[in-house]
C-alpha cells in the first residue's frame, strides 16, 4: 500500500514516454495475451507503479514487463528486488496460503494478500451482508446471496471501496471478451453488495465515501449494460438511472457525465430519440467540467446517433464534425477509466451507425469496414458487433455475397465465446434482408447455418 516513503519509480515513467497511461496499460494487457498471461492493467494501476507505491510487481506482471522489454532487468525498470519487498511485509505476520481471488491481480503480495482479506470481509463475511463466491462462467467474482438489513453497521474503509473498484474491472474485462448475455444475473450479485456497502458506509467521510459512491455507481452502469446488450432494455434503464442518482447525491461529474453516456445510447435503441439527444447533451455538460476531449468526443457521437435516428442529418452531421475535431486531439491522463474500448474502432463503428440510420447504406458500411478491420483481437465482443453492423449494411447495399461472409464470421463468434442478443438481432436482421437472395454465392449457406444456430440461441436466453 502507499506510504509516506514511497519513491517514485522514474525508470518506469521513462518507459511510458509520451503515452498516456491508459494507453500504456493498454499495451500491457495486450503483451500479457501475447504470453497467455491475464491481468487487469489500467491507467490507476500505471500511476501507483509511478507513485512508487508498487514497489515490486507480482509475478504475473513481472513476466508481462520483462516480455514488453527484453534485456531488462526488474531493477532496470524501477523496482525493489522482490527479497527485500517480501521481506518487510513477512515480519510478524503468520504465511497464509494464495487467495484464489487474486492470483492475477496486477499488484505486489503484500497488497494481494490484504485486498484478499477484504474480498472475504466485504463480500462473504461482513457485518452487512452475508455472500458467497459466486462464478461467472470465466472467472472469479465475489457476489452476495442474500442482504441483511437487520445486523449492526460496520466501518467501511479504503479496503472495502478497493474490492467494489475490482469488481468493476473483472465484470469489464469478461464483457470484453464474452459479451453480456452470459453475466448479466450473475453480475446483479456483486452489485447489490457495492449498495450494501454503501449504505452501510453513509457516515463515511472523504476520499473513501468518494470512491465507494463513485465504485457502487459505475458497477451499476456495468450491469446496466450487460442488461442493454442482452436485451433487458427496461432493466438497464433502472439500473443506469440508479448510478445517475448516484453521481446526483455524491456530486460526482464524471459518474453523471457516464450515467448520461449509455442512458442516451439506451434511448436511441429503444427508439426514444429525443430523449437520447437530450441525455447525450446533458453528458456533454457534465463532462465539460473534467477536460477530457475523448469523453466529449464519445457523448457527441451518441448525440449524432439520436439525430440519426430522428432523421435530422443536418443535426447528425454538425454533431459528428464535433466528435472527430474532439476525438483528433488526442487521448490524455483524464480521460476516464472506462473508455478503455474507445479508440478509432469504435469511432468509426458509431459513425457507421449514423449513416446507417440515415440510410445511406454504402457509406455506412465503409465506416464498418474501417472499424473491423482496426479493432483488436481482444474485444472479441466489439469485434463481432462492428462485423454484424457491416454485414447488415452490406446487404442493404446490395452486396448478398460480401454481407453473407461477413455473416459467417460474427457467427463464428457467436458460436464461440461471444454472447449477446444485441448481435444476434443483428444477424437475425440481415438474414432476412439476404433471404431473397438465396442464389446468390454463399448466401443460402449462411442462412442454412444461421437458421441452426437460431434454437440453441434462443434456449440460452
Amino acid at each position: 500500500m502507499a506510504s509516506s516513503r514511497a519513491v517514485p519509480n522514474l525508470e518506469f515513467r521513462r518507459l511510458r514516454g509520451q503515452r498516456s497511461p491508459g494507453e500504456f496499460a493498454a499495451l500491457v494487457r495486450r503483451a500479457a495475451r501475447e504470453i497467455g498471461e491475464q491481468v487487469a492493467c489500467d491507467a490507476r494501476y500505471i500511476g501507483r507503479v509511478e507513485a512508487g507505491e508498487i514497489r515490486c510487481p507480482n509475478y504475473a506482471y513481472e513476466r508481462v514487463f520483462l516480455h514488453m522489454f527484453p534485456g531488462l532487468t526488474l531493477a532496470d525498470l524501477g523496482f525493489s528486488a522482490r527479497e527485500t519487498v517480501r521481506g518487510r511485509a513477512a515480519r510478524g505476520r503468520t504465511p497464509r496460503p494464495p487467495d484464489p481471488y487474486h492470483s492475477n491481480n496486477g499488484t505486489n503480495s503484500t497488497y494481494s494478500n490484504e485486498e484478499s482479506d477484504v474480498l472475504r470481509r466485504a463480500f462473504m463475511t461482513s457485518g452487512t451482508v452475508t455472500v458467497a463466491a459466486a462464478s461467472l462462467g470465466f472467472g472469479p467474482l465475489p457476489g452476495t446471496e442474500a442482504l441483511r438489513s437487520d445486523l449492526p453497521r460496520q466501518r467501511i474503509g479504503a479496503s472495502e471501496a478497493s474490492a467494489v473498484e475490482a469488481a468493476v474491472r473483472q465484470i469489464r474485462l469478461l464483457d470484453d471478451r464474452h459479451g453480456a448475455d452470459g453475466l448479466h444475473r450473475r453480475a446483479a450479485q456483486p452489485l447489490r453488495a457495492a449498495y450494501a456497502l454503501l449504505d452501510a458506509g453513509a457516515t463515511t467521510r472523504g476520499s473513501t465515501a468518494d470512491r465507494l459512491a463513485a465504485g457502487a455507481g459505475e458497477l451499476a452502469i456495468s450491469v446496466g449494460w450487460l442488461a442493454h446488450d442482452s436485451g433487458r432494455l427496461e432493466d438497464a434503464r433502472s439500473h443506469y438511472a440508479e448510478a445517475l442518482a448516484t453521481a446526483r447525491v455524491a456530486g460526482d461529474t464524471a459518474l453523471e457525465a457516464h450515467a448520461f453516456c449509455n442512458t442516451s445510447f439506451l434511448a436511441r435503441d429503444a427508439g426514444r430519440h429525443r430523449e437520447a439527444v437530450r441525455a447525450a447533451q446533458a453528458g456533454q455538460r457534465a463532462a465539460g467540467q473534467l477536460g477530457s476531449d475523448r469523453l466529449l468526443a464519445l457523448l457527441t457521437l451518441r448525440e449524432a446517433g439520436a439525430w440519426a435516428g430522428l432523421g435530422e442529418r443536418s443535426g447528425c452531421e454538425r454533431a459528428l464534425s464535433r466528435a472527430h475535431t474532439l476525438f483528433g486531439r488526442g487521448p490524455s491522463d483524464t480521460d476516464p477509466e472506462w473508455m478503455s474500448f474507445f479508440g478509432e474502432p469504435e469511432l468509426q463503428a458509431l459513425e457507421a451507425q449514423c449513416w446507417s440510420a440515415l440510410g445511406d447504406w454504402p457509406r455506412a458500411a465503409r465506416h464498418a469496414h474501417r472499424a473491423a478491420a482496426l479493432q483488436d483481437p481482444h474485444f472479441a465482443r466489439n469485434l463481432a458487433l462492428y462485423r454484424a453492423q457491416l454485414a447488415a449494411d452490406l446487404a442493404r447495399a446490395d452486396a448478398p455475397a460480401e454481407a453473407a461472409a461477413v455473416g459467417e464470421q460474427v457467427l463464428d463468434a457467436l458460436e464461440g465465446d461471444v454472447e449477446s442478443t444485441r448481435i444476434r438481432a443483428m444477424l437475425d436482421d440481415t438474414a432476412r434482408v439476404l433471404g431473397s437472395r438465396r442464389s446468390t454465392a454463399g448466401v443460402a449457406s449462411f442462412l442454412d447455418r444461421h437458421a441452426a444456430t437460431a434454437p440453441a440461441a434462443a434456449a440460452r436466453v
